[in-house]
């Protein structure tokens, strides 16, 4: 039991879930209490322990399935178990694991293959062959790394290939494995021990289907599990003209009303938020100087005097894609966020096209409007570029990460349309985990998410809240959420 639970971890570490020793020891005292041949049981104390979140569930039963269903794995039990549940099948022999590594090594060592690629090729087969030999570990392992693969941003490469070729490579392997594995065990050369015919057919079965369970492994990448990702749902209509106008449709008139608008916006929630801290920085009460005040009253506390506080504010960090019409619905968010620094510690801003530049001082040493025409004239950024969101991110991971902590609002602006390049996705997902939270603000309508090049449907994934805000009733909406 507790080998078998032992390689289960190792197997979930491989794939970057974080198990500490002290859970594995807390799992192994709750089997003990509850019956491990109920399936059911079993499953539950083994996901209340490994899996530190919903989001994490996914990948805790893809792994599951693969190691006690997949690998059949042999358990050590006492007792029935369910009909459908970690099947037991008789184990390869090792004489036969012996000849199919043997085989391998004399089709490598046929094909003379002398590339840089060879050592890597090894580490392939053998993890395959451990595979057959029912410990996914190794394979796992190989497949976590093209998953976790950084392209490296080079200024004519921007794609995915590298991942690609990877997982071709794999599958490769695979299928020759397989096709080699069938002819040898239907050859002559299978039969140096006298094994019957049945024993022959159910190797020829398994090595089947385990390497087709190996294959389905690879080509069937993880998807996280954001039950908790916020939803908004019915919008108020603050105003049914010039609010429900797109940012890039607006004539210079409707502009101007539009900035009239957030003007009186931000002056109404400075003073409820005034009002608000006001109010809150009243803490504990101060018995000392309590006491100290009743003196004047021959000792009765008349005048209670509380301890002050500092009213917590949030921080936050803005992520701007600054080209086309996003940049319209973005100068506005900017214009917003900057009128209302008092309500948070810091605001601290990022745009970027292909490459993030920190356009923070520019908002500092002038009025936000008047920063915003800075921004459009800064000879840093190529507005001739093509947006590409996954070199972007990697460039804030790689220089600006340290900017996000627990207190830390992200917020990325932009339509999530790539040019059909590199997405990068799970670089959001480090990104999530170092800040309080990650908000996407896309100024498309939700019904163009994921059409085209637009990556919309993969990143919403890793944020914690997705939103359309495309026009003046939507950031409105969004500002008052953010604020209040």
């Amino acid at each position: 039991m507790v080998n078998v639970i032992l390689k289960f971890v190792s197997c979930c570490r491989a794939a970057e879930m974080r198990i500490s020793t002290a859970e594995v020891l807390d799992c192994l005292r709750q089997l003990e209490i509850v019956d491990p041949c109920d399936e059911r049981q079993f499953n539950t104390v083994l996901g209340a322990n490994f899996a530190k979140s919903r989001r994490e569930q996914g990948e805790f039963d893809r792994l599951y399935r693969l190691f006690f269903h997949g690998m059949q794995t042999k358990v050590p039990w006492d007792g029935d178990l369910p009909e459908d549940a970690l099947t037991q099948k008789p184990e390869v022999p090792d004489a036969m694991l012996d000849k199919m590594a043997q085989l391998i090594r004399q089709v490598r060592d046929q094909e003379g293959s002398e590339d840089s690629n060879k050592r890597k090729g090894n580490e392939l087969d053998q993890a395959l062959m451990d595979f057959l030999a029912g410990n996914p570990l190794a394979f796992i392992q190989e497949v976590q790394k093209i998953q976790n693969r950084d392209e490296q941003a080079t200024q004519f490469f921007k794609s995915n290939l590298g991942q690609l070729s990877s997982r071709l490579e794999i599958m490769l392997r695979i299928n020759r494995l397989k096709t080699k594995m069938v002819q040898f065990l239907g050859s002559h050369d299978a039969f140096i021990e006298p094994w019957a015919e049945s024993d022959v057919t159910f190797l020829k079965e398994r090595v089947t289907s385990q390497l087709t369970k190996a294959l389905d492994f690879l080509n069937t990448e993880p998807r996280l599990d954001n039950a908790g990702q916020k939803e908004t749902g019915t919008r108020e209509l603050h105003y049914k003209s010039v609010g429900e106008i797109p940012f890039s449709n607006l004539t210079p008139k409707e502009t101007q009303a539009v900035k009239e608008i957030i003007d009186r916006l931000v002056r109404k929630l400075e003073e409820i938020t005034s009002r608000r801290f006001s109010g809150a920085n009243r803490g504990m009460v101060d018995v000392k100087k309590t006491i100290q005040r009743s003196v004047k009253y021959l000792g009765v506390p008349l005048e209670i005097v509380h301890k002050s506080r500092t009213p917590r504010k949030g921080k936050i960090v803005t992520l701007c894609d600054v080209s086309g019409s996003v940049w319209s619905s973005a100068r506005f968010m900017l214009n917003i966020l900057y009128s209302l620094q008092t309500c948070f510690s810091r605001v601290k801003s990022y745009v970027f096209i292909e490459r993030p530049f920190d356009v923070t001082s520019f908002f500092m040493s002038n009025e936000p409007n008047e920063a915003i025409q800075k921004i459009l004239n800064d000879p840093r950024i190529n507005y001739n570029a093509r947006t590409d969101y996954g070199m972007a991110f990697q460039q804030f991971r790689d220089d600006h990460l340290r900017e996000l902590d627990k207190k830390t609002t992200l917020i990325i602006i932009g339509d999530a349309r790539s040019n059909y390049l590199n997405s990068r996705e799970p670089l959001l997902e480090k990104m999530r985990d170092r800040c309080r939270r990650l908000i996407w603000l896309n100024p498309e309508q939700k019904k163009f998410w994921g059409t085209g090049d637009s990556e919309m449907m993969r990143y919403q994934d890793h944020c914690n809240e997705a939103r359309a805000c495309g026009n003046l009733n939507q950031l409105i909406d969004f500002i008052e959420a953010l604020v209040l």
